[in-house]
């Protein structure tokens, strides 16, 4: 028997090497991540193999952050819709990707992006 979860990670900060700007170039800047996943689950399996597991998510992106500059914020939301798609089990995403101290009068400038298998 299977049924359908959602995966939650809220409010993921790292340092990000992020920006088209010169003066963000070797400069890493506080990003924030959450991401909502939507995903089946195998209801006879107890085990963690029959979930996607939040912490391999998280050390994903941790991952793909560490590769080196990213241009775009919609690079890296790309970047993390690939890694969440490389499990079978995940059916749709969106993660929301934030860079906190851009300007002094927003708490956060950003994109959400979706995808869903098709």
């Amino acid at each position: 028997m299977s049924g359908t979860y959602r995966i939650l990670v809220r409010d993921l900060i790292v340092p990000a090497e992020i920006g088209v700007y010169d003066y963000e170039r070797g400069r890493p800047q506080r990003v924030r991540i959450s991401l909502t996943v939507d995903a089946t689950r195998d209801l006879d399996d107890p085990d963690i193999t029959g979930v996607v597991s939040y912490e391999d998510l998280i050390n994903g992106i941790k991952s793909v952050i560490a590769r080196g500059h990213i241009e775009l914020v919609e690079t890296l939301g790309d970047m993390i819709l690939d890694l969440c798609f490389q499990y079978d089990r995940v059916e749709g995403v969106m993660v929301r990707i934030e860079k906190i101290d851009i300007f002094g009068d927003a708490d956060a400038v950003g994109v959400e992006m979706t995808r869903v298998r098709t």
